[in-house]
Formats: C-alpha cells, structure tokens, sequence
C-alpha cells in the first residue's frame, strides 16, 4: 500500500482494492485517453483494455504525452503500453492496434467494468457507444474541441446515450486537422479518469444524466440536464422504462 499512501485517506483500502481489481477500457490513446490510462494507471487501475491504431507522427508530440520524440514512425499503441509501465509496472495491459467497430469492440469491453470514450471522430464513438449499450457497460463520454472540454457518463438503460444527445451526424465533419492544444486535452483526460475512478470505488457522483462543458480560457462551466429520446435506435428505448 506503500506506493497509494497518499490516495488512502481518500478512496480507503476497501476503494483501493476495487481499483486494483477492476479492468478499464480505453479506446483511443491520444492526447485524451493517453492522460486519462495514465492517471488510471498512477492510480492503482488492476487492467487497461487500449485500442488505438497508426503510428507516432510529429504533430502527435503537442499532445499525447505516452509517445516519445526518438519513436516518431514507430506504432503508436506499443509506444504507450511501455510509457504507462515504466510509471507503474504492476498494471496489466491488453492492446489492440485497430479502429473502433461494433464487433470488435464488444469483445473488448466485454471484460471492462467501465469504457473511457475518446476517440477522435464520431463513428467510431457512435460504433462503441452501440457496443457499450448491446454489452450493458458504463461509458465515460470525453469529448474536447479547442478550449471547450464536454463530459459525461452514459449507463445503458439508466441514461440517455451519445445517439440520443447527437442524433444528427455530421457528415462534413474532419476528424484529422482540428485544433488540440495538449493542455486542454489533458483536463479532459483527467477529467474522463476521475469518472472512471468514482464509478468504480463508489465515492462521489458520477456524471450522468447531465453534460458538462468547460471554457478552459475562461475556466467558465455550466451543466446541460440530459434526457433520453424514446426513438433513438441505439438504445433501443431502453432507459427509464
């Protein structure tokens, strides 16, 4: 217990062990979700489930803090398996280099006790929304977008999923090329982990039914409350019944 002295007093032996016994998974390993394993990690998470596909390029290095200048060309996910166990060796860790799709990710969720969201476009944050749904797991849903950071915790059946807050997609969409500054991410990141961390231990209130969005320039907030759509296809009017 020597190594979480200082979080003891915070989540107590008992919320130490479920860290320790619990599985996560993160899909998408970028400025984002590399932040959010990280701290998992730091914070005594017992799994990491990541999928993250491509390899390490320059305009990564703003950014997604597991990657390292000296590997630039060299594959992305195996890069940030050997940075999160170099701060903490004990965390188990299953890595999938490929893209979000329905069918695959059910079988990475199916052994996760909660699913981080941080994919950088949408659909593959509406494939895995779908997955987490069919499979019954909590979803933290992390998004950012310039200076703005958007949060929220979806639980199937208990909650309005990503399809009933987005029903519409758009289509013009560009998800390589928009602005990302690594600190702004890296709020979310933390922010995303924090979720993560009081699902599993139980202290706190997760985020659901409600949707937060920070102004990270003016450190401006407000909530939106959240409710289902009874004819999302998604969720298949599955919540509040």
């Amino acid at each position: 217990m020597n190594r979480y002295a200082r979080q003891l007093d915070l989540l107590g032996e008992e919320g130490q062990k479920k860290l320790k016994d619990s599985t996560v998974f993160v899909a998408g390993i970028g400025g984002l979700g590399g932040t959010a394993a990280l701290y998992l990690a730091a914070a005594g998470i017992g799994k990491l489930i990541l999928a993250h596909e491509g390899e390490i390029v320059l305009p990564d290095l703003n950014r997604q803090i597991l990657m390292e200048d000296k590997k630039v060309g060299e594959e992305r996910l195996a890069c940030a398996v050997e940075s999160i166990h170099r701060l903490n060796h004990e965390v188990e860790i299953v890595s999938y280099p490929a893209r979000i799709t329905f069918e695959e990710a059910k079988k990475w969720i199916e052994p996760a006790d909660v699913v981080i969201d941080a994919r950088y476009d949408f659909p593959e944050r509406y494939a895995l929304n779908q997955a987490c749904i069919h499979m019954g797991k909590p979803m933290v849903e992390a998004a950012m977008y310039g200076f703005e950071i958007s949060l929220t915790t979806i639980v199937p059946g208990k909650t309005p999923c990503l399809s009933c807050m987005y029903p519409e997609r758009d289509e013009s969409w560009k998800p390589v090329g928009f602005p990302v500054l690594g600190a702004v991410s890296g709020m979310a990141g933390c922010m995303a982990a924090m979720e993560a961390i009081k699902w599993i231990t139980g202290i706190g209130a997760p985020l659901t039914n409600r949707l937060l969005r920070i102004n990270s320039l003016t450190m401006e907030q407000y909530s939106v409350s959240l409710e289902g759509m009874p004819s999302c296809p998604a969720c298949n009017q599955q919540y509040h019944q």
